[in-house]
């Protein structure tokens, strides 16, 4: 009867899954849908550690280690989540994903050990190793890149790269695979210490397999990456039988691999190009001072007020500048301020936009922004011929020409939001930098664009008192 009990435990935890990952695609349904998983993994959690009995009709032992570490990652990850700024929620994405690949490196590590000590007893173990090898090189490269990747996203790891690193790469993954293949179908006590060479291995290819990346490519790294964690954690739910695991990591794995494919087609790349591309790098287009040679006029607050206070539609477009200035709220307050004014107001939302995918919908989300008014770049596209004012608040890259009509340009061919269809582009900006892909912004010296200087929500409160006072 127990058992029936946990395979319902296990079979609800699945549906759970699903039927959450299906409503994550919705901003509306986002926040039920990860409640609704949440509650499908406790009840998994729950029925492992009352209802499970292995071969030999013995439980679970140990109550207090278990609940002792459920009690303190619950209350860890709790003070994390509610603490975190939303500029550094990709690193907080970052580090949580990285944990889940160490978690199932860490499965393979005890479950090798579990293997060692029955070595030599005649007894065949070619499929466990398979499983416990793929878990542990995902696993470890999963958690050694998402480490890298946590640093460089908040500035503490600069990019890295040397001549040949990805032929060095290449080829230390390629024996990491001979390796783990001989042990496969010839190990023996005596060679047992090559697997912790594996582990080294696989630990330093996710360190150098991230360094090189540049930051404009850390959306589709992390989402890939993700992709890791849930194969990993998939190669667990084999090595254990259990069903809930198996199907949360094929989900995990399956979604952010095609996040990555999204991602990538977002950006008119290959991942090929995404991995060895070093795109946003020290080596991008950092060294293109002034390579237009035009010039920028600046828009004073009052002056801009005045054109979105007697616009017909105005398009808001977010990025990472409005993060970093938690700026969110009273981008909202503006928002309802034009509303009240007659003004349609319409958010431009650029796939890649922020440091990791979502980030411009998650931000939005937190100060209430209705669903309705964010609009996908195709949509948004499609109304910029008749919008009178964009405000670009801190994006950069997901709106450079460059991608359009420059073909030496590192961003050529990536789709944009072409907001320089509109009658008016005001873009905020703290200074004339170049974005994070470090190319600059030929957007900037057209005719129609006007430079408003400062942090965006000192920006903006002082566009809200301004409009209010019209």
């Amino acid at each position: 009867m127990e058992l029936n009990i946990l395979t319902i435990c296990y079979l609800i935890g699945s549906i759970t899954f699903i039927l959450g990952l299906k409503m994550l695609s919705n901003p509306a349904t986002a926040r039920k849908g990860n409640l609704i998983a949440a509650a499908g993994m406790a009840i998994a959690i729950a029925g492992t550690i009352f209802l499970y009995k292995d071969e030999d009709g013995n439980g679970l032992h140990n109550y207090g280690f278990i609940f002792g570490g459920l009690a303190i990652g619950t209350l860890v990850g709790f003070l994390a989540a509610k603490k975190v700024k939303m500029t550094a929620m990709p690193e907080m994405v970052s580090l949580f994903n990285g944990m889940g690949g160490a978690c199932a490196g860490l499965i393979s590590i005890i479950e090798f050990g579990r293997i060692s000590n029955e070595l030599g007893s005649g007894k065949t173990f070619h499929g466990t190793l398979l499983i416990i090898f793929l878990g542990l090189i995902i696993g470890s490269v999963s958690f050694a890149g998402s480490m890298i990747a946590w640093g460089k996203l908040n500035g503490k790891v600069k990019d890295f790269s040397f001549p040949g690193q990805q032929i060095i790469n290449t080829i230390m993954l390629f024996v990491m695979v001979c390796i783990a293949g001989y042990l496969i179908l010839n190990i023996t006590p005596a060679n047992s210490y090559l697997f912790y060479i594996i582990l080294a291995g696989a630990l330093l290819y996710g360190i150098l397999f991230v360094f090189p990346i540049g930051g404009a490519d850390m959306p589709v790294v992390i989402s890939l990456l993700n992709s890791f964690t849930g194969v990993a954690a998939a190669c667990g739910g084999f090595l254990y039988n259990n069903k809930v695991m198996l199907t949360g990591g094929i989900l995990v794995g399956a979604a952010g691999t095609l996040l990555t494919i999204l991602m990538c087609k977002a950006m008119n790349r290959s991942l090929l190009n995404v991995l060895i591309g070093s795109f946003g790098g020290d080596k991008g287009g950092a060294a293109q001072v002034s390579a237009s040679g035009g010039t920028y006029k600046e828009i004073s607050i009052s002056d801009s007020a005045m054109v979105m206070a007697y616009a017909n539609r105005v398009a808001i477009v977010p990025g990472y500048g409005l993060a970093v200035a938690q700026a969110q709220h009273i981008c909202h307050e503006l928002e309802k301020l034009l509303d009240e004014k007659g003004v349609e107001v319409i958010y431009a939302i650029h796939p890649v936009a922020g440091r990791m995918p979502g980030h411009m919908n998650v931000l939005l989300a937190e100060a209430d922004v209705s669903y309705d008014k964010l609009l996908e770049m195709e949509d948004a596209n499609d109304l910029f011929k008749t919008t009178d004012v964009v405000l670009i608040l801190g994006a950069n890259d997901v709106v450079n020409p460059a991608a359009k009509n420059d073909p030496a340009s590192p961003i050529y061919g990536m789709p944009i939001l072409e907001v320089e269809l509109a009658k008016n582009v005001i873009v905020n900006k703290r200074s004339m930098k170049p974005g994070y892909a470090g190319i600059e912004n030929e957007l900037f010296f057209q005719p129609k664009t006007s430079m408003l200087f400062g942090d965006a929500k000192g920006v903006l409160q002082q566009l809200v008192s301004e409009i209010k006072s019209l």
